[in-house]
């Protein structure tokens, strides 16, 4: 009944639904049961250790034969800029002064790493069966023993010239994030985010420029906006907003309770959280400080201090400083197991065809 089964012939799942990576609030369980409703589930690796992320899918494959999505960011790292981080640390100080905390005082570095050498020999030893890579492509030598694993590769693309890159470097798939999405923007070839098209403009330009498959992404969180995502040309369709208040889910109590109550207007894009663009819910130093601020130090040294705030507050039963990235139909997120949403999105999206086509 898909009118486009291209994705689906390559990644082989029941449903053309891949889960969005969403580093930080979700690990192998959500995987795993988005996997057994007949999507793709996607592991976010950006912040994992490799023994870490070794762990991870072997609990996965332990659970379900289904694919599985091992995602990666392969940003250019930027050294910490001394000078930036003790001006940041300044313009928080009224907060750590809040909190009884000690604005001077050693933390750890914030983690998130792009894909190298050690992250490489893991996926060659687990062999997952689709690689995903966010902020480009990288360097030809990783990305060739990415593809001689036998691992299908696929990318974020948020302009159209992004895409056409990404198809000419070696990417299989290309997933199209619109403006709408939440988390990081994928953007590469641009750092202009007043630039990025919404989903609706972006997705047939893009199907349009490559010839390999396209999924679409952004503002996409229930059967209609997947059935127009294939009207517009898609393959698939990349969910994760959706699937933030899923049991499965490792978002906290508090931030679960700022999502089930946000609206179309909650979300920005904003730097403060970690240096780079990404839209979220709006959260109190989000407000105060940004949403974009020319004193964020460069990804992802911005969280860093941060850190030990987003500790304090989270103790008091506070979200403050914690990022609630959602894109903009967050809204229409359900508190239902994931493995059951992932159905009802297919079933609902299959629907929603066969009453266009009627």
């Amino acid at each position: 009944m898909w009118p486009d089964r291209r994705l689906l012939n390559l990644i082989k799942t029941e449903f053309p639904i891949v889960l969005a990576p969403m580093a930080g609030v979700m690990d192998a369980d959500l995987v795993i049961a988005v996997a057994q409703g007949g999507g793709l589930g996607s592991l976010p690796c950006a912040m994992l250790s490799a023994e870490k992320a070794r762990e991870q899918v072997n609990i996965i494959r332990q659970r379900v034969t289904a694919p599985i999505n091992m995602n990666f960011f392969c940003h250019q790292p930027v050294a910490a800029d001394a000078k930036r981080e003790s001006g940041w640390r300044e313009r928080l100080a009224s907060y750590y002064g809040e909190f009884g905390l000690d604005p001077a005082a050693p933390v750890n570095a914030a983690n998130r790493a792009p894909f190298d050498a050690a992250m490489c020999a893991v996926v060659e030893e687990l062999k997952p069966e689709i690689v995903s890579f966010h902020f480009g492509l990288p360097e030809p030598a990783l990305l060739k023993r990415v593809k001689a694993a036998g691992c299908l590769v696929m990318s974020s693309a948020t302009i159209v010239k992004e895409a056409i890159w990404l198809e000419q470097n070696g990417a299989d798939i290309i997933i199209a994030q619109g403006a709408e999405a939440g988390g990081h923007r994928g953007m590469f070839l641009t750092d202009n985010i007043a630039e990025q098209p919404g989903t609706f403009a972006l997705v047939p330009q893009v199907v349009d420029a490559v010839k390999v498959p396209v999924i679409a992404t952004g503002g996409i969180a229930d059967g209609r906006g997947i059935a127009a995502a294939f009207a517009l040309g898609a393959s698939g369709v990349q969910i994760g907003s959706a699937y933030l208040r899923c049991p499965e889910s490792k978002v906290i109590a508090p931030a679960r309770a700022a999502l089930a109550d946000a609206r179309d207007d909650s979300t920005v894009i904003t730097n403060v959280m970690t240096g780079r663009p990404a839209r979220g819910v709006a959260n109190r130093v989000m407000r105060e400080v940004g949403p974009i601020s020319p004193d964020a130090p460069s990804f992802p040294h911005a969280a860093t201090a941060l850190a030990p705030l987003r500790q304090a507050a989270e103790k008091q039963g506070r979200i403050d400083f914690t990022n609630l990235w959602a894109g903009q139909a967050v809204r229409m997120g359900r508190d239902v197991p994931a493995t059951e949403l992932t159905r009802a999105l297919a079933g609902e999206a299959l629907s929603r065809m066969r009453a266009l086509s009627a």
